[in-house]
């Protein structure tokens, strides 16, 4: 099993015939993932990739049956594309795209719920089932079919642990980038509860960052609902107060949101909590050589 993607998704790319948009929709498309369309306004009965390109994803979807959708779109339109995807009957919706305004994005998510997809983002590297589908920008090579869930804010400490985990011959079900903005469509608890049902994911890593409280209220989520081992790291323990650490969402705010803070309700609700990243991959062993 997996969660979210699998070898059946088929998807199209927002924005496909953009530098970004192709060059990562082929990156998709050679892992495996079914990529059968893209969509750019005006440029309809365009071919790219071997697929063709649609005006609007309601064609998209009508033409192609696509049931995914990677947005790789600018800023001030990507709000729009979401909604549009959402809209048009697309169930799973991926968006790269980074800088979204967050009042765009209010509208998006509430477009998104009303129409009963499920968005991922945005700002983020998206998603991947090993040996199966990629949704995103992860680099797929270093990745292994296996059985530990990785869920992530920042992109950049997915793959660190992914490549600790590929290095010790451990697999994952499935890896997600939820991305870290304040609004994003997909949270820690949405992915955990996901990760429980998986009757492939045996453990799960789950990678957190300063700002708000996500990480606290996944924290008590698993305490009550989760039975599966979970290893968390939290990013940005030096961080000062009132100073945006890369993400939009990564500040620490009247001094709340703090990677001490959550560390101790993590470790409160039996999670395993690393204070360095470069241990996330040997911890997880070290608890599935156990299990």
């Amino acid at each position: 099993m997996s969660i979210f993607i699998n070898k059946k998704t088929r998807l199209i790319v927002q924005g496909i015939t953009g530098k970004e948009g192709s060059f990562h929709a082929r990156s998709c498309q050679e892992y495996g993932t079914q990529l059968v369309g893209g969509v750019t306004p005006k440029k309809g009965g365009e071919e790219i990739l071997g697929v063709p390109v649609f005006n609007s994803v309601k064609e998209a979807i009508n033409e192609v049956q696509a049931d995914t959708s990677m947005i790789f779109v600018p800023a001030r339109f990507a709000a729009g594309a979401i909604i549009e995807a959402a809209e048009a009957g697309i169930k799973l919706i991926v968006c790269i795209t980074e800088g979204i305004p967050i009042y765009d994005m209010m509208n998006a998510k509430k477009a998104v719920q009303l129409n009963g997809a499920r968005l991922i983002g945005p700002n983020c590297p998206g998603l991947i089932t090993p040996n199966e589908a990629k949704v995103g920008i992860m680099p797929s090579n270093i990745h292994k079919k296996g059985n530990v869930g990785v869920i992530s804010r920042s992109g950049t400490l997915t793959y660190e642990a992914v490549y600790q985990l590929t290095q010790l011959g451990i697999g994952q079900s499935t890896c997600i980038g939820i991305g870290g903005d304040p609004i994003i469509g997909t949270n820690f608890i949405d992915v955990l509860r996901e990760f429980q049902m998986d009757s492939e994911t045996k453990a799960i890593c789950m990678i957190g960052e300063i700002g708000g409280s996500a990480e606290e209220e996944a924290a008590e989520y698993i305490k009550n609902n989760i039975t599966k081992p979970v290893v968390s790291f939290i990013a940005g323990l030096s961080a000062p107060e009132g100073k945006r650490m890369g993400h939009a969402g990564a500040i620490i705010a009247g001094g709340k949101g703090t990677a001490s803070s959550k560390m101790e309700a993590l470790t409160s609700c039996n999670v395993t909590v690393c204070r360095n990243p470069a241990n996330l991959g040997i911890t997880i062993k070290n608890i599935i050589d156990k299990m």
